[in-house]
């Protein structure tokens, strides 16, 4: 049965379908409020399909489904698959670094540690995105409570035949002994109940019930526990005040944010409890076709769900995902505690988004520059790649000594040996546009005619409209509007202004394709402001001398050393000069001095 017809065969119902190439490998999963409309969506006519889009359509040989009973239950399915199938052109968790996890063992005398390995028999508590952030949380566990640090197991019959022998922890006050039974089961089982509530981000509940404890204590004349709840609270307000959102208002909540990058998405979650942060994680997802942002926030939560579990019944988001859940609100808000919690999220997710660039250019330069030429492309529209561009500017001080400069970037990197610098000839007083429109005129007529196979693929004119428009005239002057893209960058917004459109483009300023255009065009200005500032200085320190043909700079140099002045050059005897310069260059000085 042919791949289309099996398809109008979908029920109308919440499921997810997977895609098969023709050696029965799956290529894609995708879930689904409707499956028969869903799917149906992709077997449209081409030109109402994006180029990758159009690409996976190419390569289905089969399609299937399994039909679930809700939305969520499809979300949760579909995750699943994908990590089981990892199919070429679903969206995949870019990294596959193991996070680091709290375990508490599941023992009559449980053990608090680190893990990056989560197995049945423990409560786990994470994952924690900064081990830092984890070994902090241990390390201050270890500080308030006696717990145990031996792997022993540690139960009432081992206690009572003595198995055990006490270790240094005990004898200096790290571990009350639990090994030996000075420590009972019910007392530390009340400090890792303790523990767990810290860990789910209690921690306002037990300081405001240890207030109260130590209050009876002391109303009880139990000084001894009172000094102990006084302890405990003052290091438990301490980590506290570390942690609490004071914003939250004490409200439990889980907050999703997201950074698009080309083909790339960077995400960032918060679990807030109490006001407290109790947990938070980075996930970068690759998509091999264009996704919506909605799709990729879906993928996000289902991620996040099937490592944290349940979400909580309020749901921070920065736009709806496509998918609705039973008993989880979504909220976009626009004011406010949550808006500011949000706005933390997306910063934390920004951070990591600049921290996974850094990294690609210190281990992988070439992809790194190849990635941001990409997003230049796709930003612009371009179909090729962009690996030759050229930026043009125009310098002068009110007309005077009008110049221009042209830079070019090869692979993403300046290529000195080719930038040019150009006197303007045929334009008078300062006149910017007509300027642009000369240099441009000359550089590409040249090029036509020495290196016709060497033209750019983006040429970026420092200005707006106006100088773009001039220097348009003279790409369709020269025949080349179909050889490459013109674009203008505007200096007040720094927007990109592009030929025949009305709207202007603003880049993302985190963007790699921002930071590269921007990097083009102050590099033209810099080559452009020193050329500009020589030939001033030049012009401002002129000498008589100067206009005199066959006197260079040495012959100059020789007269002034011997008769100091040009006042006292004009004033010497024709022999006198003859007998430094020769007779017939002494008679030419003479001559024009005059």
């Amino acid at each position: 049965m042919d791949v289309r017809d099996k398809i109008a065969l979908f029920p109308h119902s919440p499921g997810v379908y997977r895609y098969y190439d023709s050696e029965g490998t799956v290529i894609y999963v995708g879930k689904a409020k409707d499956l028969h409309k869903r799917v149906a969506q992709y077997f449209v006519p081409a030109e109402r399909l994006n180029a990758k889009t159009r690409v996976l359509v190419s390569k289905i040989a089969d399609a299937q489904y399994s039909v679930v009973d809700s939305e969520a239950d499809a979300l949760l399915l579909e995750n699943n698959l994908i990590k089981q199938y990892k199919p070429k052109y679903n969206i995949l968790l870019k990294d596959s670094k193991t996070y680091p996890w709290i375990c508490v063992t599941e023992e009559p005398f449980p053990r608090v540690f680190i893990t990056r390995r989560v197995t049945k028999g423990a409560r786990y508590f994470g994952p924690y995105s900064s081990a830092r952030h984890a070994h902090a949380l241990v390390e201050f566990f270890e500080s308030v409570y006696p717990l145990r640090s031996c792997k022993y197991k540690i139960n009432s019959d081992a206690i009572l035949h003595k198995k055990f022998r006490p270790c240094l922890d005990m004898h200096i006050g790290k571990c009350k002994g639990c090994c030996v039974g000075s420590y009972s089961q019910e007392e530390y089982g009340a400090d890792i109940a303790e523990i767990i509530r810290i860990l789910n981000g209690d921690t306002a509940a037990l300081i405001r019930e240890y207030n109260a404890r130590m209050k009876q204590a002391s109303d009880d004349l139990d000084f001894e526990t009172a000094q102990v709840c006084k302890e405990r609270l003052a290091v438990l307000s301490e980590h506290y005040s570390k942690s609490v959102i004071v914003a939250a208002g004490g409200a439990d909540m889980d907050v999703f944010s997201l950074v698009f990058d080309a083909s790339k998405a960077f995400g960032n979650f918060l679990r807030i409890r109490g006001g407290s942060i109790v947990q938070s994680l980075n996930l970068a997802f690759r998509m091999a076709i264009e996704e919506e942002q909605a799709a990729v926030l879906s993928a996000f939560i289902a991620e996040i769900e099937s490592k944290f579990g349940e979400l909580s019944k309020e749901v921070i988001v920065p736009f709806l995902p496509d998918v609705e859940i039973d008993g989880v609100e979504f909220k976009i808000p626009v004011r406010g505690d949550k808006l500011a919690l949000l706005e933390l999220s997306a910063k934390n997710a920004r951070e990591f988004h600049f921290n996974s660039l850094r990294q690609l250019e210190k281990t992988d330069p070439e992809q790194f520059k190849k990635q941001a030429l990409e997003e230049i492309r796709d930003a612009l529209g371009m179909t090729e790649l962009p690996v030759h561009i050229e930026c043009f500017d125009n310098s002068n001080i009110q007309g005077t000594n009008p110049v221009a400069s042209c830079v070019v970037f090869r692979n993403g990197l300046p290529s000195k040996k080719d930038y040019r610098k150009f006197k303007i000839k045929t334009v008078i007083g300062a006149n910017d546009y007509a300027s642009m429109k000369e240099v441009v005129n000359r550089r590409y007529s040249r090029m036509l005619a020495e290196a016709p196979d060497d033209l750019p693929q983006l040429v970026v004119i420092d200005g707006g409209k106006g100088q773009l428009g001039f220097a348009w005239q003279a790409v369709q002057e020269l025949g080349l509007e179909d050889k490459f893209m013109v674009v203008g960058l505007a200096k007040r917004l720094e927007e990109i202004v592009r030929v025949d459109d009305p709207y202007p483009l603003f880049l993302d300023r985190n963007s790699q394709a921002f930071r590269v255009i921007t990097h083009i065009r102050d590099e033209a200005h810099r080559f452009g402001i020193t050329f500009h500032r020589n030939l001033r200085s030049k012009s401002q320190v002129h000498s008589a001398l100067d206009d005199i043909p066959g006197v260079g700079e040495r012959t100059q140099q020789r007269l002034l050393l011997h008769f100091g002045s040009v006042a006292r050059i004009a004033a010497a005897s024709e022999a006198d000069l003859a007998s430094l310069v020769g007779p017939k260059l002494a008679s030419t000085i003479k001559e024009k001095l005059k």
